[in-house]
């Protein structure tokens, strides 16, 4: 915790904004660091940093030189086939969610015969709505996924 406290503080510093840290040992002897003065806290005459300290920075991600290349119609072969999977997925998934509201509105339109306690419906509504969310949700996805196809 203090390392974060810390590097919260180099962070605060290092960008210019003026923050100032205080800390207190309680009786147990637990340290806090807080931007917040508390009864027997010290502030912290910190130097504004350059770089903070157990950050690294990111390397430039370069495509090695041995990396294997491909040409442009391979690529474009690789992307077609691509889309046409994810199309074959999201046809599969739209059906999918239309049975999945079909059996939600059956579903809610009945109670079945073991259901006389009224959570045991609620239950088993929930789970078809669930089922329902799920669809939606692979759909919204497949369609992300499409739309970042060349």
């Amino acid at each position: 915790m203090k390392s974060k406290c810390m590097i919260a503080a180099g962070l605060c510093l290092s960008f210019g904004v003026h923050a100032e840290i205080y800390k207190s040992v309680d009786s147990q002897g637990h340290v806090t660091y807080s931007n917040v003065p508390a009864k027997g806290a010290v502030k912290l005459d910190l130097e504004p940093l350059s770089v903070v300290p157990g950050l690294k920075p990111k390397p430039k991600s370069e495509t090695p030189s041995e990396f294997p290349k491909v040409d442009g119609d391979t690529q474009k072969k690789r992307d077609d086939t691509r889309h046409k999977l994810l199309d074959q997925e999201l046809e599969a998934e739209q059906k999918l969610l239309a049975e999945a509201q079909q059996a939600l509105k059956e579903g809610e339109a009945t109670r079945l015969g073991g259901e006389k306690n009224y959570q045991k419906y609620l239950d088993r509504v929930q789970k078809l709505k669930d089922e329902v969310t799920l669809h939606e949700k692979n759909i919204e996805a497949l369609n992300k996924e499409l739309a970042g196809i060349k």
